[in-house]
């Protein structure tokens, strides 16, 4: 494909991206595929001679659309947001054509800069203390990682690497393999299933502490554990607090949290993977009270605020500790400006060693919507959350689970679980809308999260007089059984 055809398909590609999200209304939300659908549908071994776009095009329809789950349907209630926004998918497009590989400052200066910057704009968006912005002449400064996933396992990483390095300055007989066989880390049981995976991939234990009867990580219950744990002989190096947890969009209690941690020299990191990007309106800050304790600070701006994945923003209050746990600096990676100390080498700064131009599509998403388009945004679906809830909260046969805050709904038919899974089944087996359940303590319940940009309040009384005529079908087959 020559720059002419480029010029063409490329022109159709957008047609059909532009129609695909404007017409995404009328697929349906889930795909009736089974598992292993795809591999008949097309050949054993790749084509000997090339293909037209056109017959690839094609088949875009035929295998791949089958078996989407489109997650930017209005009718997609599940998980939490996937952004999107066409600002977002034109920096995407500008971003492949660059192709940098942007490991250091000198492999694509503006890769590096723009990052730096967007990560200051968007920090102070959501008034993050001053500690955290490069630009604040302080030692912190943000990144964006892949997922939140990475934040809590290089947050985790950076925290077992600054205990090794301050027990070994203190004791040079003691081993890092001793060390670490002592180390433990905390979440609250509420924590999201990465945040024990980060423990299994570093080697720290990672401990589950009771949450409260919101579901919230307290002071006193850390403060409990780590008395046990030292008694033990055990060393606490890292707490990971939730705000805006995955089943029930809880807030663990940063101002209790952050002084015990901050007492005890232990790493606290702040995961709001979903919920940090309310925090762009002053209204829902209350929420991150208590930040200033903190060490470092991830949510995910490709959850819900239309930067489409992957763009999870991550600071830390002080650089040098993560720097420190992850600088290796072969010659071949080497250049001239290295030791100005103007400059960022954010492949100290994660897992992989080289990153794509991902800061293009959130300077265009900032400059396009400005704050209070991105404000109108988040309130509109905090809005309809709302109207959803005022449906529940009608009819008495449902019970709502947790306060709703954002744009999350929790609820359950009363009665048993057995009951709500057949509920469930029933809503996604009709493929009407899709939802995902979770589990609080012993009771199995319904999340209903507004995700889609295109959602309206059309959707959610479609989708809450759907959930309601199966819950009297529901009902109905249970009162006949019984």
């Amino acid at each position: 494909m020559n720059s002419e055809e480029f010029r063409k398909k490329g022109k159709d590609m957008v047609d059909y991206i532009a129609d695909y999200l404007e017409n995404i209304e009328s697929r349906q939300v889930f795909p009736d595929v089974e598992p292993g659908y795809l591999r008949p549908l097309i050949p054993d071994s790749a084509p000997e001679e090339g293909e037209t776009y056109e017959n690839i095009i094609k088949d875009v329809e035929r295998v791949i659309m089958p078996g989407v789950t489109h997650w930017h349907s209005p009718y997609f209630f599940a998980y939490f947001p996937s952004a999107n926004s066409y600002p977002a998918l034109l920096a995407d497009m500008l971003c492949g054509a660059i192709g940098c590989i942007g490991f250091t400052w000198a492999s694509s200066p503006a890769c590096t800069e723009l990052e730096t910057v967007m990560l200051d704009w968007l920090g102070k968006i959501i008034a993050l203390p001053p500690q955290f912005l490069a630009g604040s002449n302080g030692e912190g400064g943000g990144v964006i990682q892949g997922t939140a996933s990475e934040a809590t396992l290089m947050a985790l990483l950076a925290a077992r690497t600054r205990v090794i390095r301050h027990l070994q300055s203190e004791n040079t007989d003691l081993s890092e393999a001793e060390i670490i066989n002592r180390m433990v880390a905390y979440s609250s049981d509420q924590a999201h299933s990465s945040v024990e995976r980060a423990g299994l991939i570093s080697g720290v234990i990672m401990k589950k502490v009771r949450s409260d009867e919101n579901f919230a990580f307290r002071g006193l219950a850390l403060k409990k554990v780590l008395e046990e744990d030292k008694a033990k002989g055990l060393i606490p190096v890292f707490v990971c607090a939730t705000l805006g947890t995955t089943v029930s969009c809880s807030f663990d209690n940063l101002v209790e949290l952050g002084p015990i941690c901050n007492a005890e020299n232990i790493w606290l990191h702040v995961d709001a993977a979903y919920a940090g990007s309310a925090f762009i309106c002053p209204e829902f800050r209350y929420l991150m009270k208590g930040v200033e304790f903190v060490d470092s600070f991830n949510f995910n701006p490709h959850k819900w605020l239309l930067v489409n994945f992957d763009c999870s923003a991550f600071w830390v209050k002080k650089r040098s500790d993560l720097i420190g746990a992850f600088k290796i600096d072969p010659v071949y990676l080497q250049y001239d400006q290295q030791e100005s100390g103007l400059v960022t080498d954010y492949r100290h700064w994660q897992i992989p060693l080289g990153r794509r131009f991902r800061s293009l599509k959130l300077w265009f998403v900032l400059r396009m919507y400005g704050v209070k388009g991105l404000q109108d945004y988040i309130r509109k679906h905090i809005r309809l959350a709302q109207e959803f809830l005022d449906f529940v909260k009608q009819d008495d046969r449902f019970e709502i689970c947790v306060p709703v805050i954002l744009g999350l709904v929790c609820f359950r038919l009363k009665g048993s679980n057995k009951l709500n899974k057949s509920l469930l089944q029933k809503i996604n087996n009709l493929k009407k809308i899709h939802i995902v359940p979770g589990t609080l303590g012993d009771k199995f319940i319904l999340r209903f999260a507004v995700c889609a940009q295109t959602v309206e309040s059309k959707h959610i009384t479609f989708a809450w007089k759907h959930i309601e005529s199966l819950a009297t079908e529901v009902l109905k087959t249970e009162g006949e059984r019984i």
